[in-house]
């Protein structure tokens, strides 16, 4: 058979792929969103407590469907870390701060098997339903690079020229305070607004699919302005939007709690 990534595929077509992050450490979290219209749910292990364990057994709730894959964000761009969370059936990875094209080629040669790359053979689970894994996991594996900082935005070209690179991934949090614009995102600001546009022209003329972190707030105009590999808000967010929207709905008042 051998790994088939719907993802990839979509964005190699032009098509929009939508997801949403994961830092709630409970397998019902997972089985549950996998239903809900995702293409895929990327678990951040960069911010969130979630270990490679509780990943694993999240990764399992999800195995029922083949419609929504589990991509990872990792804590950085460490080529062991990218082996393990491949190795426990990650479908792509999500590398933070790459800011060169040096750090970007390392996160793709740490993806791929030799003579590609650099990936130890191993793939525990990754192989255990699929013996011809092997054969198409160089191609499959989604190699996204998060733009993220000035310096990024500086070597753009340079970075997504790297052979092997799928898409890019605007933190923009991250990449407004690198600016010195934010954070939050100044996401009305004619100044953000054409950084966010030159990036989207940067991956057209390289055939690299721009995405980035969205709400349901700017998600349409995110895909208005091209980009194409998103996420909507997260697990977190949608829990405290149903629970302020319950709040709301009996005529409970604000009482002066805080948190979000």
């Amino acid at each position: 058979m051998g790994m088939k990534n719907p993802v990839k595929s979509r964005l190699k077509n032009g098509q929009v792929s939508l997801g949403t992050w994961i830092g709630i450490g409970h397998p019902d979290v997972t089985e549950r969103l996998a239903e809900a219209g995702f293409d895929w749910l990327t678990f951040d292990i960069e911010h969130s407590p979630l270990s490679l364990e509780t990943v694993q057994s999240m990764i399992q709730a999800m195995s029922f469907t083949l419609s929504c894959v589990p991509l990872v964000r990792l804590r950085w761009n460490d080529p062991v870390l990218i082996k393990r969370v491949l190795d426990i059936g990650a479908y792509g990875v999500i590398v933070p701060m790459i800011s060169s094209r040096e750090e970007a080629i390392q996160a793709v040669r740490a993806c791929m098997y030799p003579p590609d790359g650099i990936r130890g053979v191993g793939p525990r689970r990754a192989m255990l339903r699929d013996p011809e894994y092997l054969d198409t996991a160089n191609e499959e594996i989604l190699v996204v690079a998060m733009v993220e900082t000035r310096k990024a935005l500086e070597n753009l070209d340079e970075i997504l020229s790297v052979p092997g690179l799928d898409a890019t991934f605007i933190g923009p949090w991250d990449l407004s305070m690198s600016l010195g614009v934010g954070p939050p995102p100044p996401w009305e600001d004619e100044s953000f607004r054409d950084v966010l546009e030159d990036v989207v022209s940067a991956c057209e003329r390289n055939g690299v699919s721009p995405g980035m972190h969205c709400t349901t707030d700017n998600i349409r105009d995110a895909l208005d302005m091209g980009f194409r590999f998103c996420a909507i808000d997260s697990d977190a967010s949608f829990l405290m939007r149903g629970a302020r929207e319950a709040m709301a709905s009996v005529g409970v008042v604000d009482t002066g709690r805080t948190g979000s």
